[in-house]
């Protein structure tokens, strides 16, 4: 007679979860998980577990994506060519055109490193929590807890101050159409404030009462965005022709006006979809392919048809909008040609408001986040975390309110973005690194079939870390070598304040009701059991059949 299940419980000799065929049906009223008392193991109730498989399998609106949509959803986050567009006014005197091209071969190396390294993880451990289950999981035992809660509650923050950059940008674009059409216009905070306000209910209004056709949303996004860098790419070229800017000044010319060498890079991770060990590493990789790429040649272009550097640097207009009127020469034709990245900043906010509110709900239900009992729960109607989303899309406002008051610590707070996402990022990747990569083994596991394999992955970890050291670093830095009060990038303080609240919290909250991911197996086992039933129900094909075959031949010449 087969022994009784036992729960799930966390392998503490190698901080890897233990045998997730060990776990008990969900018919059982307590399961284990690697937790804060005394026996290592802290028991849940049944209406605790139905909570956390509930929150699991009602994320129905991601559950749907197709591969073009998981893509889609990944690029429109990333904003590549639309993001570096805009910093052109911020690059071209920060280091000029190899600066911006050759840096973004640089930044793009870096950021497939991070991905690669993330993917792998992911491949093995799908959970919603993303950086920090995966730092909880990878730690070990005794500081998992404190370490998990950091990482949480810098990811947290990421996303939330990322969701904000959105409508941020798109308040420039707006305002940027409008000012050249009218000469002489002064902007004044409260526009932006309204445009950034308009965005942000938008992308609210979208992800709670639109949830079910966000996987069609996000395939029109890079459908979109792709088309958009493509007709802007055609239009200036022909009507540019031939005034373009020589190839020496493309590829050669080194302009620093600053004091600061500088490069910028985004990384962004995607959570919770159909086969995660899967389509998750597939749509990272393609998504920081096809946004390096199609970036790089759409700044190739512009600056080939730019024709006055220092306008595009000091237009009220914006840089891209002006690169575009001096390459047409028609101001309606130049506004029109905008209206493919305003468009693209609002794909973008409803992608990024909808990963920050998974990572929020997520945190909340883990009990990392004040008033996580409210947070976590999801809308019984739509199985939508509409409290989540709607409180990022509150704090987003009030950033917004900031920024009326001062634009230094409104900007402060959308630079600390990416520093807080690139240490959640690092840190499981750091783990793995310094541990080693048996963690991705876990004992009971399907062997992975997504790894970097013993030398590359190493390889990838150390680039992907000293690019994010790096590239964090410098994202802290003022932009200009001469500070002053009004130039100083307070992003650091606000780095340092979040890093202070973390801690204090977990002194005061986390270490008395925060354990880590609760049921962590559990989780594990959901997606795992959502896995070998899609494999299942697959065609097998005739490589595998003919195995099949060669196997029960063997069996049965041994039992002869």
């Amino acid at each position: 007679m087969p022994a009784a299940p036992q729960p799930l419980a966390r392998d503490l000799s190698t901080s890897r979860p233990a045998s997730l065929h060990s776990v008990p049906s969900r018919s059982k009223t307590q399961w284990g998980a690697h937790g804060a008392n005394g026996d290592g193991e802290k028991h849940f109730t049944r209406g605790e577990i139905n909570e956390v498989t509930r929150a699991e399998q009602n994320h129905g609106q991601l559950k749907n994506f197709s591969m073009l949509s998981l893509v889609g959803l990944a690029y429109c986050i990333l904003n590549s060519w639309t993001a570096m567009a805009a910093s052109l006014s911020v690059v071209l005197p920060s280091g000029g055109p190899v600066a911006m091209l050759w840096g973004l071969v640089i930044a793009a190396i870096g950021n497939l490193a991070m991905a690669a390294s993330l993917s792998e993880i992911v491949h093995v451990f799908p959970t919603s929590g993303g950086p920090y289950h995966f730092a909880h999981i990878l730690s070990p035992p005794e500081w998992a807890p404190l370490i998990s809660w950091v990482v949480g509650w810098f990811a947290w923050a990421g996303w939330t101050a990322l969701t904000a950059t959105t409508g941020s940008l798109a308040g420039e674009l707006l305002i940027g159409m409008w000012a050249l059409a009218h000469p002489g216009f002064e902007e004044q905070p409260y526009q932006i404030f309204v445009i950034f306000t308009g965005f942000i209910v938008i992308a609210t209004l979208i992800n709670i009462y639109a949830s079910r056709l966000l996987p069609y949303v996000n395939s029109s996004a890079i459908i979109w965005s792709l088309t958009g860098a493509a007709t802007i790419i055609i239009v200036t070229l022909a009507c540019a022709s031939p005034d373009y800017q020589s190839g020496n000044y493309v590829f050669r010319t080194y302009t620093n006006t600053t004091g600061w060498n500088r490069i910028d890079a985004l990384s962004h991770l995607v959570e919770e979809v159909p086969r995660p060990h899967i389509n998750i590493p597939r749509a990272m990789i393609l998504a920081v392919l096809i946004g390096a790429s199609s970036s790089w040649v759409f700044l190739m272009v512009l600056l080939f048809v730019m024709k006055d550097p220092d306008a595009v640097v000091s237009s009220s207009a914006g840089a891209l909008l002006e690169t575009m009127y001096q390459a047409t020469g028609n101001v309606a034709g130049a506004i029109c040609l905008q209206v493919f990245p305003l468009v693209s900043m609002e794909f973008a906010a409803q992608g990024i408001l909808c990963a920050a509110s998974r990572m929020t709900h997520a945190f909340a239900r883990d009990h990392g986040l004040p008033f996580s009992r409210f947070l976590s729960k999801l809308n019984s109607r739509t199985s939508v975390p509409d409290r989540a989303i709607l409180l990022t899309s509150f704090l987003c406002i009030c950033f917004a309110l900031i920024y009326l008051g001062s634009s230094a610590a409104f900007n402060a707070i959308l630079s600390s973005s990416v520093v807080f996402l690139n240490i959640s990022y690092c840190v499981p990747i750091a783990l793995l690194l310094i541990r080693g990569r048996h963690l991705l083994r876990p004992e009971s596991f399907p062997s992975p079939t997504w790894t970097l394999g013993p030398i590359l992955g190493p390889i990838a970890n150390v680039v992907a870390l000293c690019f994010t050291a790096v590239t964090s670093v410098f994202f802290l830095f003022p932009p200009e070598a001469e500070v002053t009060g009004s130039s100083m990038n307070y992003a650091v303080a606000v780095f340092g304040l979040i890093a202070i609240v973390s801690i204090a919290t977990w002194f005061l909250q986390g270490r008395k009701s925060f354990s880590g991911p609760r049921d962590l197996g559990g989780l594990l086992e959901l997606a795992r059991a959502e896995v070998n039933r899609d494999e299942l129900s697959r065609p097998a094909t005739r490589s595998g059949s003919r195995s099949a075959s060669r196997s029960r031949a063997r069996e049965g010449k041994e039992e002869a």
